[in-house]
Formats: C-alpha cells, structure tokens, sequence
C-alpha cells in the first residue's frame, strides 16, 4: 500500500532537494575572524565572498564540500561593495547556477545556502521583503539592486548564496546595518569580478573625516538663505588626511562639495568615485555661523589593515 505524500510533505522534499543540488557550488571559508564563513564558486575556480569577513590575505584555506582543504589565492578585495574574490587552480566542483535574465520578486520564497567547517551545510528560508532600485553602500561601493530578503543568518552565513526555488542564484548575502540581512546581487558580483580579473584594483577616495547628518537650524538657514534644511557636520578629522591638509575643522558644516548639495554621508560618498582621486573639490562649508569655501584634493582611501 502506497502512502500518500501531502503538498506540505512534497514542498519540503522539494526544499531538500534544492539545497542538495545547490551546496555542492558552496564551500566554507577559513582564513575569516573567529568563525569560518562561506564562499560561492561563482565562475570556474574563481569564488566569492564577503570582503568584511576576511581576516588575512594570505593562507587562505577553503574547506570543499568533501571536506578536503585547499589553499585559495587572494585576487583582490572590493570593501565598498563588500565582495572578496579568490582563485583556486582547477577546482573541480560546479559553479553556481545564475538567471540568464533575474525574475525574483517581492514574496518569491528565497533559501540563503552556507556552509561552514563547523556544521558543514546549512540552509535558511525567508521570502524576498524588499527589492529596489541601485544604492550606495556605507563605505561608498555601487550595488546594483537592493534585495533584502526575510530570513535568519546565522553564524557563517556572510558570504552564503542566497538562491530561488528554481535554484538560480541571486546574489551573495551579507549582514547589514543590525545585522539585517541584505544581498549583494549577482550583477554587482559579476561586474566586480570582472573588475579584477583584468587587473583592476580596488580604489576609493579618500577624504579623512568623520561625519554625520544633521538637522540646520532655522533661524541659520533664514540669515545664509540656504535652500536646503540639512548638512553634514564633520565629526572627526584624521591627522594628514586630504581634509586635514585642506583646514577642514571639527565642527564644520558641510552645504555642498563641487556643485553638489550635501543632505547625508551618502551624498559625500557618492563623490568619491576613483576617478576623482588626485582631483580638487571645492568645500561650501558653514564655519562660525559664516560660510566659507575650501579646496580638498581627494587622496586615495588607505588600505585597511588588520
């Protein structure tokens, strides 16, 4: 006598299958701050994974999905997208599977695939909450899409993929502000990787403060005649830095760089593209209830050390 499989029954062996077909495309990351994190074989032994998790650029080892361990090699680090690409020499395993054209929509069922050294295999279901247009991340990289997705990651789920129910993956996830979860999508990936597969590095520019958004009074915003109700107060200012050099000072009250309007860090950010190292940038800036102008030349971001 044959026992009836319910639709529940039947999704969750679907869900099973999935993963089964999926992981073997994802290894463990060993060469991250205390815990192993995941990584995405994204392109024939070209894999990817999340830039803040990874702790040394050398001895990196990889843990495969036969839990032999293997040396990758460091082919460079993007941290204003967040995505670190490796190389190992004839990796034979799959790579993961990508959407010729991406059909994810708000509501589809997603499943975040991780593998760690600890517990191998792990998986996380959720449903896609959010998807919006391009955006600007923190440390000032270009994401394509924004893709946040309802579910848990757990330890070892930065660099996971993040895949549909057809199996096609996504993006690559990471834990954003609150250790929400957010996916860098498969676009930016790929426009990073090929970045540094022709032998680019990673740039930014650099101006050497600490800032925040604020609030302009209205009785300042009467007396200069601004035409905008916020700035960007600078907080900090590292000894040296192109700001430094220029004679910002803490306290300044940022209203525009170039011909810009400043209304959050994100504006200032966005102007900090690689083709602006080495450039000028004229600072309207409010000093002492007084506006004032100064002249930044963009310096290139130091490389971060451990």
């Amino acid at each position: 006598m044959t026992t009836a499989v319910s639709p529940l029954g039947e999704f969750s062996q679907q869900l099973a299958d999935l993963v089964a077909r999926s992981q073997a495309a994802i290894v463990a990351l060993n060469g991250h701050r205390r815990r192993s994190a995941s990584g995405i074989h994204w392109r024939s032994s070209i894999l990817v994974t999340t830039d803040h998790t990874l702790h040394r650029e050398d001895e990196i080892t990889i843990t495969l999905p036969d839990e032999q361990t293997v040396t990758a090699t460091l082919i460079g680090r993007d941290p204003g997208t967040d995505i670190a690409v490796l190389q190992v020499p004839d990796l034979s395993l799959p790579t993961v599977t990508l959407a010729t054209e991406p059909t994810a929509q708000v509501g589809h069922c997603v499943l975040a695939i991780a593998r760690t050294r600890e517990h191998g295999v792990s998986a996380s279901m959720g449903v896609i909450s959010t998807m919006g247009a391009s955006w600007r991340s923190w440390q000032g990289g270009s994401i394509d899409q924004l893709i946040r997705p309802a579910l848990l990651l757990y330890p070892g789920f930065s660099g996971s993929a993040l895949v549909d129910m057809a199996g096609q993956a996504i993006g690559m996830n990471t834990a954003g502000p609150r250790q929400m979860a957010m996916t860098i999508p498969a676009a930016t990936i790929n426009r990073v990787v090929d970045y540094f597969l022709s032998g680019g590095r990673a740039v930014r520019g650099y101006l050497g403060v600490g800032m925040q958004a604020i609030q302009l009074p209205e009785r300042l915003q009467t007396t200069l005649a601004l035409t905008q109700s916020t700035g960007v107060m600078v907080v900090s200012v590292e000894p040296q830095a192109p700001a430094d050099q220029a004679g910002i000072l803490l306290g300044d009250i940022l209203i525009s760089l170039g011909s810009t309007p400043l209304r959050d860090v994100s504006d200032v950010l966005a102007l900090l593209d690689p083709d602006r190292i080495g450039q000028p940038l004229t600072a309207r800036l409010i000093r002492g209830g007084m506006f004032t102008e100064i002249t930044i030349i963009v310096g290139e971001r130091p490389t971060q050390e451990d």
